[in-house]
């Protein structure tokens, strides 16, 4: 399997080591037979010391066995952490367009059940491999005792597997077909959650939803697990019962054909019965393997970045002047809504307004300005020096945003990933009437269980307390009630100009045009800035004029 080679190339002398530890088991397992088979069975006058002896035998295959399992168990468990946690990583390296793309429900379930389906394979490892290494040593000393017999039941063994085998290639059909589903489960699941208001306003939507949607994946989820139940329980019980055929088949060469006697007969028995146990389990272990492997491979799928370790320190530019967007473009797949050419320059310490009709291209740009969607052509200069692609972590540097649907973080944090200067927090908790809202233990915040607007303020805090040059708000302003939106725009925004931050906000409030430096709109993609008279037309009537290029 793919999985376990793997895990060969980063864990070689542990697995290696571990394999070592198997076999040893194996051995001491086929000795302990053969001990009985000489001591117990031949020898009919064995003395006093055998026991002592025999009991000895039987607490060292224990403890070497229990060694063998754990070693493999927690090799498999340091595997799935650094798996999970090379997971995560290649997330937070992957660009914001392509997690964009696979969507939340797929990269949740990945990180819980595809780890899941992995770690439980691994718990179940031990089991194969142990199955694999006993029935192999077993065939050996069995062929020592007699090759005849071991060739008939080596023939029973091969069509035992063979079925088994047979049956357990159905159950990795089945569980392909359940990770796929499960996937559109997901994806159910956080439709009833994120809209539980509209779905506890509109019933008919809801018994829609449940009825044709989550009913739908729930039964094709429950058929086939079932199915792969089936061939999984026919397989357990398949092998089950040739092995104890096996034995039948063993007397039955030995008193009937006379190829051996009956002494080699109950050896054989016995050996069977030995392997009974774990190559049942190890057949048991074969759907987790293949459904971890289901697991794996799609966890191969989503092309996230490749793994890197640890965060580089990006160069940053404090000492900029000018931001350009030269012929900057950008296109959503290749038929998709397109933005561009875009050309703008953002000089330091200016304050701009970006308007637009909804879906004209307003936050995809300010996903190009920050650097988090790269574009498709065009150039992004400083003070006149094209960005490398090497650069382009450095440049992101410049930006702290508050976007329409900002996510809360518990940390205040300031330059450098330090905390955030406690007296900047104080002084802006009370500038934005949030003293009293929420409650600070350090720089952790201890309440996220806010109202809109208070979260968009609380959002403001974070990204100010970072200390960044430039300062994206994207429509900040339209979840503040009327009162605050004046303290918004006529202080706040004037405050933060005199920090030194350059503000890019979007924004639909006309009456407060007049106090950007600069007035920009976006219209099916393309980019304008408005001057004179159609600036002061844009200030009397900008709702009308978003409205019609909506």
């Amino acid at each position: 399997m793919e999985l376990l080679h793997v895990v060969y190339k980063q864990y070689r002398w542990p697995f290696i080591a571990v394999i070592v530890l198997s076999l040893l088991s194996a051995a001491l397992g086929i000795g302990l037979i053969a001990f009985i088979n000489r001591e117990l069975i031949v020898n009919i006058n064995a003395s006093l010391t055998v026991l002592p002896e025999f009991l000895l035998l039987l607490v060292i295959l224990m403890a070497v066995t229990l060694a063998s399992q754990l070693a493999l168990t927690q090799l498999g468990h340091h595997f799935v952490y650094r798996l999970r946690g090379e997971f995560i990583k290649r997330i937070l390296d992957t660009r914001v367009e392509r997690i964009e793309q696979i969507g939340n429900a797929q990269l949740l379930a990945g990180l819980t059940s595809d780890v899941r389906a992995i770690t439980i394979a691994f718990v179940r490892l031990p089991e194969l491999i142990q199955g694999v290494i006993l029935t192999l040593g077993s065939a050996a000393w069995l062929a020592w005792l007699s090759p005849k017999m071991l060739l008939i039941t080596s023939l029973w063994v091969a069509i035992t597997i063979v079925g088994g085998w047979l049956l357990v290639a159905r159950v990795y059909r089945h569980m392909a077909k359940l990770r796929d589903i499960e996937d559109r489960l997901y994806g159910d699941f956080q439709t009833v959650t994120e809209g539980r208001k509209e779905l506890q306003l509109n019933r008919q939507r809801a018994q829609l939803i449940y009825d044709t949607v989550y009913q739908e994946n729930a039964s094709a989820y429950r058929d086939h697990i079932v199915r792969a139940d089936t061939y999984h329980l026919s397989a357990v019980n398949w092998s089950n019962i040739m092995m104890l055929g096996a034995i039948g088949i063993v007397f039955w060469m030995a008193n009937s054909l006379g190829w051996a006697n009956t002494a080699v007969a109950a050896t054989y028995s016995l050996t069977l019965l030995f392997l009974r146990t774990p190559l049942l389990s190890a057949v048991g272990a074969l759907p987790t393997l293949l459904s971890a492997q289901v697991a794996f491979n799609k966890l191969r799928t989503f092309d996230l970045a490749e793994h890197r370790p640890g965060f580089a320190t990006p160069v940053v530019h404090p000492q900029w002047q000018t931001l350009e967007l030269r012929d900057v473009s950008f296109h959503y797949g290749e038929k998709g809504f397109g933005v561009g050419p875009v050309n703008l320059t953002l000089k330091r310490g200016e304050l701009l307004f970006l308007i637009g009709g909804n879906g004209s291209g307003k936050s995809t740009l300010a996903m190009l300005l920050t650097g988090l969607y790269q574009p498709t052509g065009g150039t992004i200069l400083l003070d006149g020096v094209a960005l490398e692609e090497n650069q382009r972590e450095g440049y992101r540097q410049l930006f702290s945003a508050v976007f329409t649907d900002p996510h809360l973080f518990d940390r205040l944090i300031g330059p450098g990933g330090e905390p955030a200067n406690p007296t900047l927090v104080q002084h802006w908790l009370a500038r934005l009437k949030m003293q009293d809202k929420i409650k600070l233990e350090g720089n952790r915040v201890l309440n996220l269980k806010l109202s809109k607007g208070q979260s968009k303020r609380l959002a403001l805090l974070l990204a100010i307390a970072e200390e960044r040059d430039i300062l994206l708000l994207d429509e900040w302003a339209a979840d503040q009630d009327p009162h605050f939106r004046r303290v918004f725009y006529r202080e706040i925004l004037p405050w933060l100009q005199e920090m030194g931050k350059t503000v890019f906000a979007i924004s639909h409030d006309d009456h407060y045009f007049v106090h950007a430096d600069r007035l920009l709109e976006m219209r099916e993609g393309q980019l304008s800035e408005l001057t004179g008279d159609e600036r002061q037309q844009a200030t009397l009537d900008a709702v009308t004029r978003t409205d019609t290029s909506a």
